[in-house]
């Protein structure tokens, strides 16, 4: 079991959630953040240029059985990248276990429903 994070852009947040539910990751948590990098964002109001000193990205939040690690960062990567500057990044990180609140099942099986499997 890993989570998967991804910080990508705000205006690529629907391809992405579109990409993953195409690839059957059905559940994950989104937050707006903000962050410091080499890319700046300059905004223009009323003819000033303001500098923002900060980078609005969304972060997704996912945590995927090992068989599904693959296709869910192949869906973001794809889906979330322009070729520019700013497009963000992935991070993978190791779980030691989850609980599914309802049932009390605990590891992989709290991740999915089994009757559901394909």
């Amino acid at each position: 079991m890993k989570k998967i994070e991804a910080i990508i852009r705000k205006t690529r947040f629907e391809e992405v959630k579109e990409a993953l539910l195409a690839a059957d990751i059905e559940w994950f948590s989104y937050y707006d953040v903000r962050g410091v990098g080499k890319a700046h964002q300059e905004r223009i109001y009323r003819g000033v240029v303001y500098d923002t000193s900060f980078i609005e990205r969304t972060l997704l939040s996912i945590v995927v059985r090992d068989k599904n690690i693959e296709k869910t960062v192949t869906a973001i990567l794809k889906s979330a990248q322009t070729g520019e500057i700013g497009d963000g990044r992935i991070f993978i990180l190791p779980m030691d276990d989850s609980f599914r609140i309802r049932t009390g099942e605990s590891g992989d099986i709290s991740l999915y429903n089994p009757e559901n499997e394909k």
